[in-house]
């Protein structure tokens, strides 16, 4: 599986350690993880956490996490990736995160589109999935825009803070 990814703006790389003050910065602002099931970081080391946890999935060919760099300021802006790979039955659950400074200049677009190009087309996967929490307007636009189906609600499908949260699920095949 690659480890990097380019696009026109931006460069996908797999999650380094080294990575973590960045990631820290993002994934502590409340505004970025309110839509994540993490409470916004208090502490590096929980980056740096997250980074191991990732990164043991990623051997394990079971996900894949990489960074969004953008390419002209050589600046970590936030994290997408495949949150569960299913090689057997060809299909993967993407997620992503911007931090909030770069919101609404399309990079969280841009790299999703060369997620769902690597997926089809090297990954040979059939079917690319979302999950997002209903009030998670952004997002939502963001998946409709590229053409992803709704397909329905997963009620009270995982449990945040004590809460139990509604999660709708959107999905692209490579035939769409």
């Amino acid at each position: 599986m690659t480890t990097q990814l380019y696009t026109e703006r931006l460069h996908l790389r797999k999650m380094q350690m080294s990575d973590s003050s960045s990631l820290f910065k993002i994934w502590s602002d409340p505004d970025v993880t309110k839509f994540m099931n993490v409470s916004n970081f208090t502490d590096e080391t929980q980056a740096q956490e997250m980074i191991r946890i990732l990164d043991e999935l990623s051997q394990e060919n079971k996900a894949i996490r990489f960074s969004i760099i953008e390419l002209e300021s050589n600046e970590i802006i936030g994290t997408c990736g495949y949150n569960f790979l299913d090689f057997e039955n060809q299909k993967a659950e993407i997620g992503y995160d911007i931090a909030k400074s770069f919101w609404g200049r399309g990079y969280a677009s841009e790299a999703i589109r060369t997620l769902l190009e690597y997926g089809f087309s090297s990954l040979n996967m059939n079917r690319i999935e979302a999950k997002v929490e209903p009030e998670n307007v952004n997002s939502i636009k963001l998946l409709q825009n590229l053409n992803f189906t709704f397909e329905g609600t997963l009620r009270q499908y995982e449990r945040v803070n004590e809460k139990f949260n509604d999660l709708n699920i959107y999905s692209k095949l490579v035939t769409d």
